[in-house]
């Protein structure tokens, strides 16, 4: 009997997060939720905090992996670090996945990047996408929910409360040329607090995310 092809997924990281999406997603890898496999973690700089997560990761699945000593690990031990955003592409190809997951990435995905890679490319964006660009969501109490289109983590996080809607929320969405829109794959929600200020929001948020996180991928790599 053959074995099952895992789905082959590459998480794109940077120091701007922490890692919790990428180690939810290994946790939902791990406990069978998502069936796939991380082909590789690409960060843009040697420093995120989230290449220690990718580290333990690829030590568990394959001892060979993960060497210490060069300061640019190769492919093969499963973390590549790209500075430029135009190193992107020719490392993606080579690699050649099945989606491409951003968690925390901060540079800017060039149009080359988006065709080559059409409907395979996630993005976490903390504001509720529309199906339509001349649509809108609706937050579970009825109410309109905000976008936030072209608005960084603790800005967009900060625009639920100084327009006090009642739900903050999130969505991963195929990325598109269309800055901030593509199809939608998953949406969560997060009552705001009167008492709630930036951190405490985003705290609770981050964990419905890295939840969402896990969800689509186990849809997508069924």
């Amino acid at each position: 009997m053959s074995q099952k092809i895992k789905t082959k997924l590459v998480v794109l990281i940077s120091d701007a997060g922490t890692g919790t999406n990428l180690q939810a997603i290994i946790d939902g890898i791990e406990a069978g939720k998502i069936e796939a496999e991380i082909c590789a973690v690409i960060s843009d700089t040697a420093r995120a905090v989230g290449l220690e997560r990718a580290r333990k990761y690829f030590l568990k699945i394959d001892p060979v992996r993960n060497r210490e000593g060069s300061q640019r690990p190769s492919i093969s031990n499963g973390i590549e670090i790209c500075p430029e955003k135009e190193m992107l592409l020719p490392l993606l190809q080579k690699i050649n996945p099945d989606y491409i997951c951003l968690a925390g990435w901060k540079q800017i995905i060039t149009k080359e990047v988006i065709l080559a890679f059409p409907n395979k490319i996630l993005n976490l964006h903390p504001g509720l996408i529309p199906d339509t660009t001349d649509g809108n969501v609706k937050n579970p109490d009825g109410t309109k929910a905000l976008w936030n289109k072209g608005m960084l983590t603790t800005k967009a996080i900060k625009n639920f409360l100084d327009q006090k809607t009642t739900f903050a929320g999130s969505s991963i969405h195929f990325l598109t040329s269309n800055f901030d829109f593509g199809p939608v794959l998953g949406r969560t929600f997060e009552k705001v607090d009167e008492h709630d200020n930036v951190d405490s929001l985003y705290s609770r948020l981050k964990k419905k995310e890295n939840k969402l996180y896990i969800e689509v991928l186990g849809k997508l790599c069924k």
